[in-house]
């Protein structure tokens, strides 16, 4: 019943700046923690960070200082700052949310946006 719809992703040369977006889609749910994984060619999906519902956030070490997430709760939505891009950020990037409905809980995934950084 919720959809994540994420958009913001392209391809920029090294250094610059994206804003991806996820749009959480479905009526009567509330939204706990969101966050943002990516997974590059041949490597494992990892996470990225992380924001809960009152907007307490957390990074992974590689992005830490230069990513910046957050969110809209009226809204439903995601975003992810990203600048001082690296080659190493080129991934698929995920949408991830956390939704409820009184005290029921389920995951749900984004379709994944590219982001391709270039030198």
């Amino acid at each position: 019943q919720v959809h994540l719809v994420e958009t913001g992703g392209g391809l920029v040369q090294l250094g610059e700046s994206l804003r991806l977006s996820c749009v959480a889609i479905g009526s009567g749910f509330n939204f706990a923690s969101m966050g943002w994984y990516r997974q590059g060619p041949g490597k494992e999906r990892e996470l990225v960070a992380t924001i809960t519902s009152g907007g307490a956030t957390n990074y992974a070490e590689t992005v830490k200082g230069r990513f910046t997430i957050s969110r809209d709760n009226a809204k439903n939505t995601l975003h992810l700052q990203m600048n001082g891009l690296k080659t190493e950020d080129t991934a698929v990037y995920y949408c991830n949310a956390d939704v409820y409905r009184g005290f029921s809980y389920s995951n749900h995934w984004g379709q994944g946006t590219q982001v391709t950084v270039s030198s």
